[in-house]
């Protein structure tokens, strides 16, 4: 059964201070009655994991999450963590494949499908972000494009591995800008990622699976957002450094 998630990803965004102070708020506001079967998660940056993970050590209600790892365990690789060194600190997951992480630094579905294997082995959940830009929203072809990421970046894993992989679609052309997929392009999307995991892994795999949007989902739209059926929660951006706002979408997911 597939799990609701709301996952913030704080990004390259808070002083230390502000880092642990935002944890302190979340702890407050983040109530057995707000998060109910929901499952919260934040990304911090990974300079403050440790203190993070320390902080919410007797907390129920948040997990703790890594924004990316490396493809390989270790090695002459400066300035890179690897997936090992978060599994040493205690952390439920890792975000793999950003929009702004394959525009960036270049990552594709090749190097994205090594670092899953990586969080994996190392019994850390894989976020999976996959996602169109405009163009390709506007030539038609954004399907395409999202299930060749899905098929490349998950080449090779079974059945089994996917209890440990949640899905995030995220259209770049929605992250930051203000814009938002409206709930029924958003649902389109979910239906065929989820039409191909029954495809590629079967019915009961495919059911099992927590896809999750990424797109300027805040407390005015995550309510509808989490009403569609394929839609079982978000990957929040600037709306996870604000406490208030991140407990409202949480509320939502709970409700919907």
């Amino acid at each position: 059964m597939r799990r609701k998630i709301v996952a913030g990803n704080w990004k390259m965004n808070t002083t230390y201070n502000e880092a642990m102070d935002l944890v302190a708020e979340l702890k407050a506001s983040l109530t057995e009655e707000v998060v109910g079967e929901t499952g919260v998660i934040i990304t911090p940056p990974s300079l403050f994991l440790s203190d993070v993970v320390n902080e919410l050590v007797n907390n129920p209600f948040i997990a703790v999450a890594a924004q990316n790892c490396h493809e390989k365990d270790n090695g002459a690789y400066t300035g890179e963590i690897s997936a090992p060194m978060l599994a040493s600190l205690d952390l439920d997951a890792v975000i793999i494949g950003h929009s702004e992480r394959r525009e960036y630094f270049g990552e594709t579905n090749a190097s994205c499908n090594a670092k899953i294997g990586q969080a994996l082995n190392n019994e850390l959940a894989a976020i999976y972000c996959i996602g169109e830009t405009l163009e390709e929203r506007k030539s038609g072809q954004y399907m395409d494009v999202i299930l060749k990421q899905c098929a490349e970046g998950l080449e090779g894993f079974i059945d089994q591995d996917m209890d440990n992989i949640i899905l995030a679609y995220e259209p770049v052309w929605a992250i930051g800008t203000g814009e938002t997929a409206s709930p029924e392009q958003a649902q389109e999307v979910h239906a065929g990622i989820r039409a191909w995991l029954v495809e590629r892994f079967g019915a009961q795999t495919a059911e099992d699976v927590s896809v999750l949007y990424g797109g300027s989902c805040k407390p005015g739209n995550a309510a509808e957002l989490f009403s569609q059926p394929d839609i079982d929660g978000g990957l929040i951006g600037g709306a996870s450094l604000s406490a208030a706002d991140f407990t409202a979408i949480v509320d939502a997911r709970t409700k919907a």
